[in-house]
């Protein structure tokens, strides 16, 4: 593909996205909460398509299709398996909502360590979130590079690629916290889902329409449409991929963190509702696109390669490649700025918050700002390591924070859940994620993350007999939506 076309589309788009950026400040609301979680004031359509954004990133378009291009149509098994995580939500957006809104918390983990009285509960969530969270920054940051290194055949070296999506991304969580982002959230979905259902549906047509695409994989692949097919899929690699990925939405902090930002409950479902039916079209268009890579290029050395071969292919009218690869490209930069300003609020809020002197708002929104750049430039250098398989890694880092799981189940559904509980399993837990994916190791043949939440969990139920609960914090969580079905009761009584 022409390298010029390439370059003008990513001038082009940076020039509207920041433009919408700069006007997203009008208004623009100060403090922590203001600044992170635009003080929990986002309508349900805005949060809907940020949500989207966020989740659905370079993993999709680029990992997801190299997923299926690798391992058939198990990919597609492992992406439902999250689909059907997210009816999480419906259990937990409310009462991450409610609590937040009652008692002003900015971040998951500020939530956590508040439930279980404990400064030290939420500053190691903080801290272990960040571990895992900024090599899945990494690896959004690679889907760039190795987008447009594919897409112009390497004149964009991938290290260009990943600086560019670098600047982006801070540009964005500077301008005017999570407002510009989620406004710059709001047209990348846009924009990538349609772009992304045109392309894969003029390659389907282009490959003899539906019926004959899968007579033709049936044909020359008849492996990739079984299960577990060419090995790949077998039942073991297929749960330790999809557990992690199951609790996606209450273990990333970058995800539930959107759960204290709608304005109201109506929001809520909005954005859930939303989220939904983009996440349905998204996953069936990034299969397509690895089935269709499968058809034409065969025998590429790396999966993760599949969408930018197709992009620049002949199938695909040079102008619409550049404008679906600016949509991955965006959806990328979307979930790089929201982990930026997450974990920059963790530890903004969390660790240096809770010091023997807590510092106040003020304060603690000037460290968040200072640790954004520190976190871009450690993505940044993982990202140069340029690990295959992008998909892959993504569980690996939702294998280390599925390692607060229990902990977040606990503090809403078990009165008895304590502090030091908390402390060992996730620090257990997440010790043994990182040995077990340094070494390679797979007990059993299982994979980190089911080991993680296995432990954890065991570790704080057994923990949390042995010590003294915070009951009146428990009481408190539990009862969230007891209490405020009865105040809308009254209310309508009354």
């Amino acid at each position: 593909m022409n390298t010029s076309l390439v370059i003008w589309g990513i001038v082009i788009y940076t020039i509207v996205a920041s433009l919408i950026a700069i006007l997203s400040r009008k208004g623009n609301l100060p403090g922590m909460s203001g600044y992170f979680i635009g003080n929990r004031k986002m309508n349900g359509i805005l949060s809907a398509l940020s949500y989207s954004a966020t989740t659905y990133s370079a993993f999709m378009m680029v990992g997801l299709a190299g997923l299926t291009y690798q391992g058939g149509v198990g990919a597609l098994g492992f992406e439902i398996v999250y689909f059907t995580g997210v009816s999480l939500i419906l259990i937990f957006g409310p009462r991450f909502w409610l609590i937040g809104k009652k008692n002003g918390y900015v971040t998951p983990s500020e939530m956590v360590g508040d439930r279980y009285k404990s400064k030290a509960v939420a500053a190691v969530i903080a801290l272990v979130s960040c571990l895992f969270l900024i090599p899945y920054s990494a690896v959004q940051l690679a889907g760039v590079g190795y987008l447009l290194q594919g897409m112009t055949n390497n004149s964009i070296p991938f290290t260009v690629g990943v600086i560019i999506a670098v600047i982006l991304a801070l540009f964005f969580s500077y301008t005017a916290g999570i407002r510009s982002v989620v406004w710059t959230d709001s047209l990348q979905a846009i924009f990538m889902i349609i772009t992304s259902t045109l392309v894969v549906i003029l390659i389907v047509h282009s490959l003899g329409g539906f019926t004959q695409f899968f007579e033709n994989i049936q044909a020359t692949k008849p492996e990739s449409l079984s299960v577990p097919g060419n090995g790949y899929f077998s039942f073991i690699t297929f749960l330790s991929l999809t557990i992690p990925w199951f609790f996606f939405s209450i273990s990333n902090p970058q995800v539930s963190q959107r759960m204290f930002m709608p304005n109201s409950f109506k929001g809520l479902r909005q954005m859930l509702i939303g989220f939904l039916i983009f996440g349905l079209i998204y996953t069936l268009v990034s299969v397509l696109w690895g089935f269709s890579a499968l058809q034409l290029y065969p025998d590429l050395d790396n999966a993760d390669l599949a969408t930018p071969s197709l992009l620049s292919s002949s199938v695909v009218p040079p102008l619409l490649g550049v404008i679906v690869m600016v949509g991955i490209l965006a959806a990328a930069v979307s979930t790089i700025d929201s982990i930026m300003l997450t974990l920059s609020s963790m530890f903004a809020r969390d660790v240096y918050g809770n010091m023997k002197s807590r510092p106040d708002d003020s304060k603690q929104l000037k460290v968040g700002k200072i640790v954004i750049p520190v976190i871009a430039i450690l993505a940044y250098a993982f990202a140069e390591l340029e690990l295959n398989l992008i998909a892959v890694l993504s569980v690996a880092a939702s294998s280390g924070l599925i390692v607060a799981v229990p902990a977040t189940i606990g503090a809403f559904f078990w009165k008895r859940g304590t502090a030091p509980a908390v402390l060992s399993s996730v620090l257990v837990s997440a010790f043994l994620v990182l040995f077990l994916e340094a070494t390679g190791t797979k007990p059993f043949g299982l994979g980190s993350g089911i080991w993680g939440l296995l432990v954890s969990t065991l570790l704080f139920i057994g923990v949390s007999l042995f010590t003294k609960a915070p009951k009146e914090k428990a009481e408190e969580f539990i009862s969230i939506m007891k209490n405020y079905h009865r105040k809308v009761s009254t209310n309508k009584n009354g």
